[in-house]
């Protein structure tokens, strides 16, 4: 079969580079895709993304299922587009996204469905969200409602800092995203990224991961959209896993269908394990990313033929079969990310670092006369599996110490909180 992917990170570099491998897939085309995926799949640019212009090129290609990887289309209703269409695509429908498009939305539907999350308050003006702080205490969590590309949360330890937190993000420098703002706990544990694939009815779910917010080692400096992951049978248990399947995952897709919003495709629960029990932190409409790059590293399933049979309704009786060996992917991100970031600083090494046993996913990277470059914030996403969680470490270290660009940077303890 022919498989298009939507987007052009880190995600759809790994999406493209397992379904190339899958015994059911001829071909696999990106838009647009980036000069990574070029050795695994066709890119393909297009003048503005719009669902209008997916559905047309998945028409041109005669693709027989199509994979959103960034949640921006989903949000602009291309799901919607390709199934009046009769075109299958993998993803939630516009209304359904807004379980990630709006931290409102999520946190009310949890709250109707007796999903445990931490406890919190929705503020509409600067004024509302300043007083609402004597509510709290610290440190104290602080999120815009819509997209924010992973970065519209902070994290506050003073009042000063919950403050001025407030202003910013009320500033208009997330946009429309943050004139409502969500303010809730800190609730302190073992934070989790626990995805799954549905149908709408049928729940498949991924090997639980865990990915690294901050900047910096130790969980510290402002939140990214991601600097590293790893993916482990050791994450949860089984019993732990049932209980997320239990009391958060199966309640949301009943919710979302109550509501006449079936949810479909990729279903991602942040979770914080608490001394409390679990708690939920934030649903995502689409794989994580870094997430999905160790996933992917990971997985041994022909990928292509589950997403066709997500597409298409018929998920029942499919399982998934994983390498029983952990995997790591550590982000080499942009001098300056995740400010103000420089681009155009020449790249090397990525052969260097595959010959020794990592897979280099790219992401913000672009071709410039021959010469591969930066071209976001966060570059590549060095990724390898080992016998156990320490091996896959220094196996995806010692790739990330091969490659090299000016302004290069990386956290150095990505994997060491599941080596316990």
């Amino acid at each position: 079969m022919k498989v298009l992917v939507l987007g052009g990170g880190g995600r759809e570099h790994a999406l493209a580079w397992r379904l190339a491998r899958g015994a059911s897939v001829t071909r696999v085309y990106v838009t647009p895709g980036n000069p990574g995926m070029a050795t695994v799949a066709e890119c393909i640019a297009l003048e503005n993304y719009t669902p209008e212009e997916y559905l047309g090129l998945a028409e041109r290609l005669g693709v027989d299922v199509t994979v959103v990887g960034p949640e921006a289309p989903l949000v602009a209703g291309v799901v919607d587009l390709f199934r009046q269409c009769g075109k299958p695509i993998v993803g939630p429908t516009q209304a359904a996204a807004n379980l990630e498009g709006s931290k409102v939305f999520a946190k009310e539907l949890m709250n109707e469905a007796g999903i445990p999350t931490a406890r919190y308050f929705i503020a509409e003006s600067e004024p509302e969200a300043l007083a609402a702080l004597a509510r709290f205490e610290y440190p104290v969590v602080l999120k815009a409602d819509g997209l924010a590309a992973g970065k519209g949360v902070i994290v506050a330890k003073t009042r000063n800092e919950a403050m001025d937190g407030i202003t910013a993000l009320f500033s208009g420098q997330f946009g429309e995203a943050g004139q409502t703002v969500v303010i809730e706990d800190f609730l302190p544990g073992r934070e989790v990224s626990f995805i799954v694939l549905t149908d709408g009815e049928t729940v498949l779910p991924l090997a639980p991961t865990q990915d690294h917010k901050a900047v910096h080692d130790n969980d510290q400096g402002p939140n990214t959209g991601g600097m590293g992951a790893f993916c482990s049978d050791k994450i949860l248990t089984a019993a732990e896993t049932q209980e997320v399947l239990n009391r958060v995952i199966y309640p949301a897709v009943r919710a979302m269908a109550e509501r006449g919003t079936p949810f479909t495709g990729f279903l991602y629960a942040g979770l914080m394990m608490t001394d409390q029990g679990i708690r939920v932190l934030e649903f995502n409409a689409r794989l994580g990313d870094p997430e999905c790059q160790t996933l992917m590293h990971r997985l041994h399933s022909d990928w292509g033929a589950v997403l066709f049979r997500a597409a298409v309704g018929k998920l029942a009786g499919v399982s998934l079969s994983w390498d029983a060996a952990p995997s790591v992917c550590v982000v080499a991100a942009a001098h300056g990310y995740p400010g103000p970031m420089r681009i155009g600083d020449a790249i090397t090494g990525v052969r260097d670092a595959e010959a020794g046993g990592a897979v280099v996913f790219q992401a913000g990277t672009r071709m410039n006369h021959g010469v591969l470059e930066t071209a976001g914030g966060r570059v590549l996403g060095v990724t390898a599996s080992g016998v156990d969680l320490r091996a896959a470490m220094n196996r995806a270290y010692l790739g990330m110490e091969q490659i090299q660009f000016d302004g290069k940077h990386f956290r150095r303890d990505i994997g060491a909180k599941g080596l316990g």
